[in-house]
């Protein structure tokens, strides 16, 4: 049995979506056996897969393949993890992530009854 890299890798819940998968592979953030690899490579038992996200770099060995989604408590036995810890997160860091401004519902342009209204006080 064989199974598409970018698959796994969402079946093993390293990323959320496929899509994710997909994109992290064409933008060369995985390698497997130390190559670069791109989404719809077959990978074996026993391979290394190399992930980086953004600044950890997650090294997994395939200990199972399959292709449908499994129970989140389930997914681990999919795979060795072999990563060293995350690194922590700074919380200026955090903050820097967050949305700069949050604004009132409302607040921000007007909406069309609001205009209508503007245009019925201008008359």
């Amino acid at each position: 049995m064989s199974v598409r890299l970018d698959k796994w890798l969402q079946v093993a819940r390293v990323f959320k979506t496929r899509t994710q998968a997909t994109r992290a592979c064409s933008l060369s953030r995985v390698r497997v056996n130390g190559t670069i690899a791109k989404a719809h490579r077959s990978l074996a038992i026993d391979d290394q897969i190399e992930v980086q996200k953004g600044d950890w770099q997650r090294v997994l060995v395939v200990k199972e393949l399959k292709d449908k989604p499994l129970p989140k408590a389930e997914a681990p036995r999919l795979y060795e993890d072999h990563s060293p810890p995350p690194p922590p997160r700074d919380s200026l860091e955090r903050l820097l992530r967050s949305s700069p401004v949050r604004r009132e519902r409302g607040s921000g342009r007007p909406t069309k009854r609001d205009r209508r209204d503007i245009e019925k006080l201008r008359r």
